[in-house]
């Protein structure tokens, strides 16, 4: 398979780890976990619904396993439950390419756990099971994404009432950290990034990508490339590895006003010149961005955390190793650390 990764999450655990198609499995247990629900939410921009999960407060009941497969471990939600009362912060999360929501319910679940609702959608044609790396490309439609994911949220019947308005986020992960980033006001510059591809052709993963797969990134279209797709109502921006951030200067980010935070995964080789916001230049351009490096660590990281078979039937499937992490990496610890950013930025009360 092409090996997406620049921009991706690269879900893939292979045809056997995603056999299982349903978000997640009933237990006979009950015991506190955040509620989980399966939507669909309209747009217009793709003449489809977008496939997308809720997570949110709950009391205790009925324990599913949600998101689980042979090589990733799941978490526990507790299907339809009734939301805790009580007013929470928003979060809309944007997966990477190829990627899949289900690949960030740990995070999902971690910040539901701590009070916050939130939402992960699935981006036609650069999700897994939905995806076209061509049309993928359109990353404005992403955007849009994320903002009818707030539309929905804050007009469902269930949810409206309990939302704080003044504490929403989009979070994303490589090619969606751009996501999260184009919501905040950063606009693309479409002359810089063919620039980019050009100077490093195949050294940058994601430009790789493209050209193993004859795709011509002057075919796609400028205007709406280097078009704002701010939308004001988000407060809190967290950008993890994010792509399409070389080739930008200073009038790409005229218009931010969110609190940004940037995080990195890795330094060296187990970084990423794709998602390497520090040698792009454009931190800084973002003086003001809150900057957090994790290393030792790599791109794969932000995947869920590995079961012990994982990494052989990884290898046996020949597919990328994205349980394998860097000597002395701690998958766990990373999420975690992670988790504490943005529950911090959003004032979630510790576990």
């Amino acid at each position: 398979m092409n090996r997406t990764i620049a921009l991706s999450i690269a879900i893939a655990a292979g045809a056997t780890a995603l056999a299982a198609a349903a978000l997640g499995t009933p237990s006979q247990s009950i015991g506190t976990a955040p509620g989980v629900q399966e939507i669909a939410i309209p747009a217009a921009h793709h003449r489809k619904d977008l496939q997308a999960v809720v997570w949110y407060p709950a009391e205790d009941g009925p324990l599913s396993t949600v998101a689980e497969n042979p090589v990733f471990f799941g978490v526990d939600g507790q299907f339809d439950a009734p939301i805790t009362p009580g007013e929470y912060p928003v979060v809309i999360l944007s997966h990477g390419m190829g990627g899949h929501y289900r690949t960030m319910a740990w995070l999902a679940s971690a910040l539901a756990e701590r009070g916050a609702i939130v939402v992960g959608v699935n981006h036609p044609n650069s999700t897994w099971g939905d995806f076209d790396l061509s049309a993928g490309m359109d990353h404005w439609t992403r955007a849009q994404d994320v903002s009818a994911a707030l539309d929905w949220i804050t007009a469902a019947p269930m949810f409206a009432d309990h939302i704080d308005p003044a504490r929403t986020m989009a979070a994303g992960f490589s090619y969606g950290g751009w996501t999260s980033l184009s919501v905040a006001g950063v606009i693309g510059d479409h002359q810089g990034y063919i620039d980019h591809c050009a100077a490093f052709t195949r050294a940058s993963s994601h430009c790789n990508d493209l050209m193993s797969a004859e795709i011509r990134l002057g075919d796609a279209d400028t205007e709406q490339w280097n078009a704002s797709r701010k939308d004001d109502r988000f407060t809190h921006i967290a950008a993890i590895d994010p792509g399409l951030i070389w080739g930008l200067e200073d009038a790409a980010v005229a218009n931010v006003s969110a609190n940004l935070r940037l995080i990195a995964l890795g330094d060296g080789d187990d970084r990423l010149l794709a998602t390497n916001f520090d040698q792009s230049g454009f931190v800084d351009l973002v003086p003001d961005a809150r900057i957090n490096r994790f290393v030792p660590a790599n791109h794969f990281m932000f995947l869920p955390l590995c079961k012990p078979a994982g990494e052989a039937i990884l290898a046996e499937e020949n597919d990328d190793p994205v349980c394998t992490d860097p000597a002395g990496a701690n998958r766990a610890e990373l999420h975690d650390a992670v988790i504490e950013l943005i529950a911090t930025d959003l004032g979630l009360s510790a576990e």
